[in-house]
Parts: C-alpha cells; structure tokens; sequence
C-alpha cells in the first residue's frame, strides 16, 4: 500500500464532520478565497503546509491529520481487529482524533446556542424600550 494520501481529500473530510460549509471556510480564509476555490482545493492530492496550517487553525485540527489520515489503512485496521479472535486488554488506551472533534463540534453547538439566548434576551430588552 504506497498510495500517496489525499490531503484534499481529508480537507473535505474533516470539514464535513464539522459541519462547516465551503463558503464558511472560503470566508474564514479571506476575501481571495471563494465556494469554487475550496472545492478546486478539496481536489488536490498534495496541499502546500501553510495552506494545510490555515485550514486547519480553522477547523482546529492539526496539519498533520490531513497529511497522515488514509481511509483505506484506517479501514484495514478496524476490520483486522474485529476479525482477530484474540482478546486484548489495552491498559493504555489512546483517544481517537475523531472524538476530539465530535468535543469541538459540540462545544461549537453549545457556543452558538449560548449566543442565540444572549440575542434573544437583547431583543426582549429591546423591545420593552420600545414598548415604554
């Protein structure tokens, strides 16, 4: 398996678990990116590092995800492992970058609801102003 990883690939991976839209991660890196340029980069097998380093400060996640994550050989370990009939305790176990982001995902809900209430609070006060 010397296949080389898809870095664009993994950009649009990671930004779909996210939730985050190509027009939302355009925006989030200037006024020179657009819908259709991120689909263009979502294309490419290589992505230069700084562009990599920008993406993910964006979807904070490291640059080396997107360098170093390859669907295939994740797959092939999963199953490898459920098919190995053997019974392993692991006494050290490593959290999965996945359930870090499903964390942010969930820390970025709760931030966003958070800031709904502020608004709708604001709006409330703003209203009785008017109404006096």
């Amino acid at each position: 398996m010397n296949e080389k990883i898809h870095h664009g690939r993994n950009i649009k991976r990671f930004r779909e678990m996210m939730g985050i839209k190509q027009e939302a991660l355009a925006h989030e890196l200037g006024d020179d990116w657009s819908q259709k340029k991120i689909s263009l980069l979502e294309q490419k097998e290589e992505v230069e590092e700084e562009l990599l380093r920008q993406v993910g400060e964006i979807l904070r996640i490291p640059v080396e995800a997107f360098q170093n994550f390859d669907e295939e050989q994740a797959i092939t370990v999963i199953s490898s492992t459920f098919n190995d009939n053997s019974s392993v305790v692991n006494n050290n176990p490593t959290f999965h970058p996945i359930d870090k982001l499903i964390q942010l995902h969930e820390e970025k809900i709760a931030l966003y609801e958070r800031m709904l209430k502020e608004k709708d609070e604001m709006m409330a006060r703003l209203e009785k102003l008017l109404n006096k």
